[in-house]
């Protein structure tokens, strides 16, 4: 896996390589306590904080995480071959999907502006006259911000005229587009998880990485270890993810101990079909709207956050639930196969997808067996997919898909929420209350789509060609309203 400078996302992905290593080698229960040194060894170069013992404990919580436990209930005392052992024999995936590391949080201070050096001490006080609530004053020269006062409004720093006043944020407060994250008593970052809408952006957004998933590696890896077949489905978006071929991958995931791989791009092309045809008969009904329902995070977001936008939500399945239906049919046990954190939660409450893994815990798996896809051979794809099912990873695929689907029957307007955050919530309100000249509303939860989740190994413009690539050598997809019975 390239993960370039950025030591927060190499300690990770090394904590689920180290575990799926352990696994493999039958010594998770007995050598887990010894992962942290190997990792920090007493002549390491790779520690970054204050010494190698602390490095060593942020490691541990690491690999904890990878292992699925949660590191706000270890107790320290317990060893981590006693957790490995807890794993080994979990019957059940981690209920909460994302775990917080207050040994590696910073404990940043309150988001907050401040006056720099820059500042000139303007006659004109164009900063003081701004603020509505009294919180700058004037002495020694320069002004000054009373954080007592200040209500982080940021006219202050609109005004000035020498750039002098900066916003200090905390990066994991300002990306939850929820405000499911706060500073608990200690000082360190806490999870609401009644708010959380497990969309990963805190995680992405922590420079020191200290969110991470409470990973299923290791029921996944039991799994494949048993006598049951286990199916990876592959989500559209990791088409570019790896140095190959999607035919080159598949063959690579199958040598990891998959029984079968398929795409999800498979029942992309079920959701766009009864998608279509619902949207059709809603605005037939007469509906305002109807939004898509593939984003996991954003069902969360409507679930916990925006109950009046519900009955605007399609009814139609994801592309997973349908690839899951078609699989458990077959016998297998299921594991999706994504960019993304929220997936865990659909997981747990759809009975058809039993494991989610990502991007990020696959690039592991190869790696800890020593599997390189770019020297695998190319397995056949399904000739069916459509191209449109293929781009359903990219912001906007969704509602085109459904557009071709609809052939010009149907003349409707079409619009893509790209990436949830704070604005975008209040305008997402807005349009529960009849703002929005739109029938069709996609929204992602990620920026750019499913290739800008959180667990993706590459930059979005990097993986846009190859999907577009794939997308081009696709069939079109068919006309859903020839035929007006739901795909099966």
């Amino acid at each position: 896996m390239n993960t370039s400078d950025n030591k927060a996302v190499y300690f990770k992905r090394e904590a689920l390589k180290r575990v799926v290593d352990a696994f493999d080698k039958g010594t998770l229960e007995k050598n887990a306590y010894r992962i942290p040194f190997e990792v920090i060894p007493p002549d390491s170069k790779s520690a970054v904080r204050c010494c190698i013992y602390k490095e060593r404990a942020v490691f541990r919580a690491r690999t904890l995480a990878a292992m699925g436990c949660s590191v706000e209930k270890d107790d320290e005392a317990t060893s981590l071959n006693d957790y490995a052992k807890q794993a080994l024999l979990r019957k059940a995936v981690p209920e909460v999907p994302l775990t917080v590391m207050d040994i590696a949080c910073k404990g940043c201070v309150k988001a907050r502006h401040i006056v720099t050096e820059a500042c000139q001490g303007c006659l004109a006080r164009p900063c003081q006259q701004a603020c509505k609530f009294g919180a700058i004053s004037f002495s020694d020269g320069r002004s000054h911000i009373d954080p007592d006062k200040c209500k982080n409004c940021g006219q202050c720093k609109a005004v000035c005229p020498y750039n002098a006043i900066t916003y200090v944020p905390v990066p994991c407060e300002q990306s939850c587009p929820v405000n499911a994250i706060h500073k608990g008593e200690n000082g360190f970052a806490e999870i609401d998880f009644d708010k959380c809408i497990s969309c990963g952006h805190c995680m992405d957004a922590c420079p020191f990485g200290a969110i991470m998933e409470r990973s299923q590696l290791i029921d996944i890896l039991s799994q494949m270890q048993s006598s049951n077949k286990v199916c990876a489905m592959i989500a559209p978006s990791i088409v570019g993810q790896f140095n190959c071929t999607l035919p080159q991958l598949m063959t690579a995931i199958k040598k990891t101990g998959f029984d079968k791989v398929t795409e999800v791009a498979e029942g992309a092309d079920i959701t766009t079909a009864n998608e279509a045809r619902e949207l059709v008969e809603r605005l037939e009904n007469g509906a305002r709207f109807m939004t898509t329902s593939c984003c996991a995070a954003w069902i969360q977001a409507v679930k916990k956050h925006l109950p009046a936008l519900k009955e605007f939500v399609s009814h139609t399945k994801t592309p997973a639930a349908y690839t899951a239906e078609i699989e458990k049919k077959n016998g297998f046990v299921t594991v999706f196969v994504g960019p993304c954190v929220s997936k865990r939660v659909e997981g747990m409450e759809d009975p058809n997808i039993d494991f989610v893994m990502t991007y990020e815990e696959l690039g592991a798996m190869l790696d800890a067996k020593g599997i390189n896809p770019a020297e695998c051979e190319e397995t056949p794809l399904d000739p069916k997919i459509s191209g449109e099912a293929r781009y359903y990873g990219v912001t906007g695929g969704v509602a085109q898909a459904v557009e071709n689907a609809i052939a010009g029957k149907r003349a409707f307007k079409k619009m893509a929420i790209n990436g949830l955050d704070k604005k975008t919530m209040m305008l997402l309100n807005a349009y529960a209350k009849g703002a929005g000249d739109f029938q069709l509303l996609e929204v992602m939860s990620c920026k750019g789509g499913c290739i800008g989740g959180p667990c993706t190994l590459k930059k979005q413009a990097q993986v846009i060609q190859p999907i577009k690539d794939l997308v081009s050598k696709s069939p079109k997809v068919p006309c859903a309203l020839d035929d007006q019975k739901e795909t099966k």
